[in-house]
């Protein structure tokens, strides 16, 4: 038998609500309730709408899977910038039970609701966590519960489906996404027992091209009024679907989902509001992400460095695209210059020894970057940066395109907008570069989409 709480619940049955009927609405393309919507949907207007997503520290099927990196950035990261870019919401929270699930959501943007261990269990539903979350907080008129293992959300979705309650009155709005699935009869016993089609006819099987599927709940998102939440309703009252196109449906549960998830968010992921594609400049740090901060002495007095060689190729690649790469040595790293020199020659690039002077280094790194883009006439969306320690985080912060190796520091790594599978030495550079041209590449197409799409209207 499937486990149940003492509330009688299933586990996985945390959205699961009442059918209600429905009717088509003559001006609206999406099914409309019959339940008449009360007053709350204009309340919904004046009050605040906060985004709210789950992220319990208890996953069975991958551990803590909320906070592992999904094609560089942290599972929860892609919802929380979605949903914080949407600039719809007055605030975007994060409902965990686990410390460091409320850590990565603080690095990305979000607040933290600390749940209770009465709504942390397996058996806890949705709506027991939601209603927790408006007890403490009731000035909120509108939750949106974002599911976490969503990570081709865009916040186009998030402000389209918003307009259906804030300019159409709706009470609940949920997405969906259509699937030309033929389902059939679970069978039980299977001694003489057969089974039976449940949405087809198999002497009249319809093709695709002729069979509008069915629609089904992709579990992206759930608006309600508070109203509905405090009655133990998320999908209810005058209710509508918000269709979301299959692409853009990825949902990860366990192990076998994630390779599948990776490919699908570089393709049709949401990257931020900066363009990738002006990325003009990359600064890289010498020891720590070129090279993985070895130094080998000699008798003689001579310092020796070592680097892959795919990160050559890498930046070979960049320049190519006209991506110009500097390499930077820090003050508490430095590399002798006939050793600088040879590494520019060998490389083909500028390799930048840091001024040492009096101020802290985190300040130190920041004048010189920020001097290196002056006399480029350059701004941080133009700049993708790699670094690898606490002096490189505000400048991970604040460039477009930011990563670190694998093996950097806790601090970096929440700093940086994309964490390479790669430690420093060992391929770490390449993989950033070939992240950086992905992302050109697909806001290029975009660009060139866009115009199509304008020379057609």
């Amino acid at each position: 038998m499937p486990k149940t709480c003492k509330n009688g619940k299933r586990p996985g049955s945390e959205l699961s609500q009442d059918t209600i009927p429905q009717k088509r609405n003559r001006n609206n393309k999406h099914p409309v309730s019959e339940v008449s919507h009360s007053s709350s949907c204009e309340e919904s207007k004046k009050k605040p709408i906060a985004a709210l997503i789950l992220a319990r520290g208890g996953s069975k099927g991958i551990p803590l899977k909320n906070i592992k990196m999904l094609a560089g950035v942290p599972l929860i990261g892609w919802v929380i910038r979605a949903a914080k870019d949407a600039e719809v919401f007055d605030s975007v929270w994060v409902s965990t039970d686990h410390d460091e699930i409320g850590k990565v959501a603080k690095a990305w943007g979000a607040q933290v609701h600390k749940r209770s261990a009465e709504v942390s269990q397996d058996c806890s539903s949705s709506l027991e966590t939601i209603q927790e979350f408006t007890r403490e907080h009731p000035e909120f008129a509108v939750i949106c519960n974002i599911q976490a293992t969503s990570p081709c959300l865009h916040p186009e979705h998030i402000q389209e489906a918003l307009e259906l309650m804030t300019k159409q009155g709706f009470e609940s709005v949920f997405a969906v996404v259509r699937r030309h699935h033929f389902r059939w009869e679970e069978v039980k016993n299977r001694v003489n027992a057969c089974t039976k089609p449940l949405n087809l006819d198999p002497a009249r099987r319809p093709c695709r091209q002729k069979w509008k599927g069915e629609l089904c709940e992709n579990g992206s998102f759930y608006f309600a009024t508070r109203d509905l939440i405090d009655k133990n309703l998320l999908q209810g009252g005058k209710m509508v679907y918000y269709e979301m196109k299959p692409e853009n449906s990825v949902d990860i549960d366990v192990d076998i989902d994630w390779p599948v998830a990776e490919q699908r968010v570089l393709r049709y992921g949401y990257f931020g509001k900066d363009k990738p594609e002006v990325v003009k400049l990359l600064l890289c740090n010498v020891m720590g992400c070129l090279s993985d901060g070895t130094i080998s002495l000699f008798a003689n007095g001579d310092d020796e460095m070592s680097y892959h060689y795919r990160d050559q190729a890498a930046i070979n690649m960049l320049k190519k695209e006209g991506v110009e790469v500097i390499l930077m040595s820090s003050r508490d790293y430095p590399i002798q210059a006939a050793l600088a020199d040879k590494l520019a020659e060998r490389l083909g690039c500028l390799v930048k020894q840091e001024v040492d002077n009096e101020m802290q280094e985190v300040d130190n790194k920041m004048q010189e970057v920020e001097k290196l883009m002056k006399e480029r006439e350059l701004e941080w969306k133009d700049v993708a940066y790699i670094g690898n320690d606490g002096a490189d985080v505000e400048c991970l912060k604040l460039a477009g395109l930011s990563a670190v190796p694998e093996d950097a520091l806790e601090t970096a790594r929440i700093a940086a907008k994309y964490t390479c599978r790669n430690a420093a030495g060992h391929g770490a550079v390449m993989e950033f570069a070939e992240h950086i041209l992905l992302l050109k590449k697909k806001a290029k197409s975009q660009m060139e989409q866009d115009r199509i799409n304008r020379n057609n209207v």
